[in-house]
């Protein structure tokens, strides 16, 4: 059984300790966004709002780690959900509805996008929401810090419950300067502890500083050590009953809710699902980054969807992992998930012990610790994108989306933001040249043996192609450029070679743009030939079948496929011979006397190498000798061809060269003493020479003429296919 937790002594207490520091980090938070999304529905409420925000801490904390994919993240309410919840409170009291209905619809949307994460881990969407482009991202998070900071700056004057944001700042007459002082040292306490120490969280000095602030200021006015409706304060929490008692409340008033009331959250509730996500998957990144640990995507989904309805039936607020949280967890020792699990234990004993002492908290310094925690969520760092040109784009997305959050809403940005990662993955798509690399068909070298005649018609035949080494996405938004580039072409040569190894995707518009340069060649008796074509894509697109289920390639046109593009070649070359109208200057046998290798060589010579060479005959498609076999004789081809194959990984094969009569074939291994290095196929029915290694050595004694003639061959063969190679490596790789 897989055990979640150490057992380790070490272990067990670093879990502790982060498990308490990162409560101390999450529960001031967790009470300030409970405050803020419960507040706007008037009332006792925003007490009622601080007991949320706890019990939101004790659910996540509780279940999250236990069934989530990461060892030390911590997960407790957090701003997103403080923006999209507080938002809709807003609408919810502008349309008049009763609050005892808003929290109800408010606890439903948390329970559905704890449902819709765990629908997403499941699915395996896990490990593609943290791809959503970087100028989307920072655009939400910079509007949804921007928006935390206008709902709590009200908060920070002493404004009249329910003003917003220019109400308060155009009526400085009710703004309230207690408030206003205990804010401005709350803040203080915030920006400054950091630089100072980090043994104690800088919330929890902060929010212990504003609580001294305001009693101080009490010892002046008696009239502020009260809690019942003092608006500068939390106020006294309804503590009466029990977690169980919260858990059949808040159950029972779910159930009561019909189906035009889910559906008029759904959207909603999508929304802060996909924002919760990417703000957990974001964190869980940053603590791989920095323990050199890996989480599971689609696991973590799956227990912060978990946690969030567990969160919404207790009465909770929902939320996800935390980055400062989880990262004070991680510098206060905590290694497995036994520490997330020990923040939320620390948060329920929070709620059991310290319940009566949350009254006492200043409305000001919850809204001074947002409005820290709202400026640092805005990225500043993105304002420099406008500077360079290469980036201006990136940040007119960023403000479209943070305009966007500000003027509409959250879940119209969350739109927009879609289509806009949309649009920036097109943008960024089109922007790169699909054609990797132009090569020009005279400079790739025939690997056929022939006569000279022979060669310069092949030569000429070759040189008619041109190649195009095809990459990236080959869609609608690079499909006028793949006909821009493929049009020239169509009239002036007999073969475009589309080499499509490293192509990643295909669609329909671009296969539309491929038979269009196919229908034009073919009027010129021309061809479009695919080569080295992958097996699957990464869509799973089977790329040789779609290309001939949408009519590129069929048998009866002048479009072909081919696995590599030595297959190309050969059949480029196999087309030029076959369409020859001439007597080749080199016969279909020969003997060993009318062989060029043997120029030179006394009759004497060639009448003993007649005498030491056995003759064997090899059926087309069966091997002369394999790679990795001894090689104890060399062999001179008297009829039929062979093709020399190097073989790779995966059963794949570099095309070496094609010989036919006349040539010399094993001489490298031969020289060497050591095994074949390729493999020697017989393309057709072929009769051989064999020349063992005995019979060589004993003609080498006494006839040097052959000694020099054999390995002058030897010599040539090499430094030819080594000039091939060469040629071939600067065509395709430069």
């Amino acid at each position: 059984m897989n055990i979640p937790f150490s057992l380790n002594r070490q272990s067990f207490a670093g879990d502790m300790w982060g498990g308490l520091a990162a409560m101390l980090v999450a529960l001031p938070s967790a009470i300030a966004f409970g405050v803020t999304i419960f507040a706007p529905l008037g009332g006792a409420l925003a007490a009622e709002g601080a007991l949320a925000g706890i019990l939101g801490a004790t659910a996540l904390g509780l279940v999250a780690p236990v069934l989530g994919g990461s060892s030390r993240l911590v997960t407790a309410p957090c701003a997103p959900a403080a923006a999209v919840l507080s938002a809709l409170a807003i609408t919810f009291t502008q349309q008049n509805m009763p609050p005892v209905a808003a929290l109800i619809l408010l606890g439903m949307l948390g329970l559905l996008a704890g449902l819709i994460q765990i629908g997403l881990g499941l699915a395996g969407v896990g490990r593609l929401i943290k791809f959503i482009p970087y100028p989307v991202v920072s655009g939400y998070l910079s509007g949804v810090g921007l928006i935390i900071i206008g709902s709590q700056i009200p908060k920070f004057l002493g404004a009249p419950a329910g003003a917003n944001l220019l109400d308060a700042l155009k009526a400085p007459g009710a703004w309230v300067w207690q408030g206003i002082l205990v804010g401005a040292v709350t803040i203080a306490t915030m920006v400054l502890v950091p630089r100072l120490t980090r043994a104690v969280p800088a919330a929890i000095l902060a929010l212990l500083a504003g609580i001294t602030t305001y009693l101080l200021l009490g010892l002046a006015d008696a009239g502020l050590l009260h809690t019942d409706n003092n608006p500068l304060l939390v106020g006294t929490l309804d503590t009466s009953g029990n977690l169980a008692d919260s858990f059949q409340k808040h159950l029972l008033a779910l159930r009561s809710l019909e189906l035009h009331d889910i559906a008029q959250i759904m959207v909603p509730a999508l929304t802060l699902a996909v924002l919760l996500s990417i703000d957990t998957l974001k964190t869980c990144v940053v603590i791989d980054a920095t323990t050199r640990s890996r989480h599971d995507s689609n696991r973590e989904l799956i227990g912060q969807g978990f946690g969030n309805v567990a969160s919404a039936l207790f009465g909770g607020i929902p939320g996800a992992g935390t980055m400062g949280a989880s990262m004070v967890n991680v510098s206060s020792g905590g290694t497995t998930k036994l520490s997330g699990l020990m923040a939320g234990v620390f948060s329920l004993a929070a709620f059991l012990v310290l319940a009566p002492l949350i009254a006492w908290v200043p409305v000001s310094a919850l809204a001074a610790i947002l409005i820290v925690i709202g400026f640092r969520m805005i990225d500043r760092h993105s304002l420099n994108f406008f500077y360079s040109p290469s980036t201006r784009v990136d940040f007119f997305v960023i403000l479209t989306v943070i305009l966007v959050a500000l003027f509409v809403n959250l879940i119209a940005a969350s739109g927009v933001g879609v289509a806009l990662a949309i649009l920036l993955f097109i943008r960024e798509q089109t922007r790169s040249s699909v054609v990797r690399n132009r090569i020009e068909g005279g400079d790739i070298l025939s690997k056929r043996s022939g006569s000279k005649l022979e060669r310069a018609l092949l030569a000429k035949e070759i040189g008619d192609m041109v190649i195009f080494e095809l990459q990236g996405s080959l869609f609608f938004g690079t499909a006028s450029q793949l006909q821009t580039t493929l049009e020239p072409e169509a009239g002036k040569r007999k073969y475009i070679v589309l080499s499509m190894r490293r192509v990643q995707s295909l669609d329909v518009t671009a296969t539309h743009v491929l038979e269009q340069i196919k229908d034009r060649l073919e009027e010129s008796d021309a061809y479009l030939v695919f080569c080295d074509i992958p097996k699957d894509l990464p869509s799973g697109l089977k790329m040789k079948r779609f290309l001939k289920e949408t009519g590129v390639v069929r048998p009866t046109n002048k479009a072909f496929a081919f696995r590599e593009f030595d297959d190309v070649l050969e059949w480029i070359e196999q087309r030029a011979l076959e369409s020859m109208q001439i007597v080749l200057d080199t016969p279909a046998q020969l003997e060993l006397r009318a062989m060029s290798l043997l120029a030179g060589c006394s009759k004497e010579s060639i009448t003993a190498l007649e005498a030491a060479v056995e003759t064997l005959s090899i059926k087309a498609g069966k091997h002369l000798f394999k790679a990795g076999a001894a090689c104890n004789e060399l062999y001179i081809i008297r009829q039929g061809t062979v093709k020399l194959l190097v073989p790779l990984r995966k059963k794949a094969n570099y095309y070496l060269a094609t010989c036919g009569p006349g040539d010399l074939i094993g001489g490298m291994s031969f020289i060497q003493s050591a095994s074949h290095a390729v493999d020697a196929l017989a393309t057709t029915d072929c009769e051989i020479y064999k020349l063992s290694r005995e019979n060589f050595e004993m003609l080498s004694l006494m006839h040097d003429d052959l000694l020099f003639a054999i390995f002058g061959t030897i010599a040539r063969t090499l430094a030819n296919r080594l000039h091939v190679t060469i040629t071939e490596l600067q065509a395709l790789r430069g």
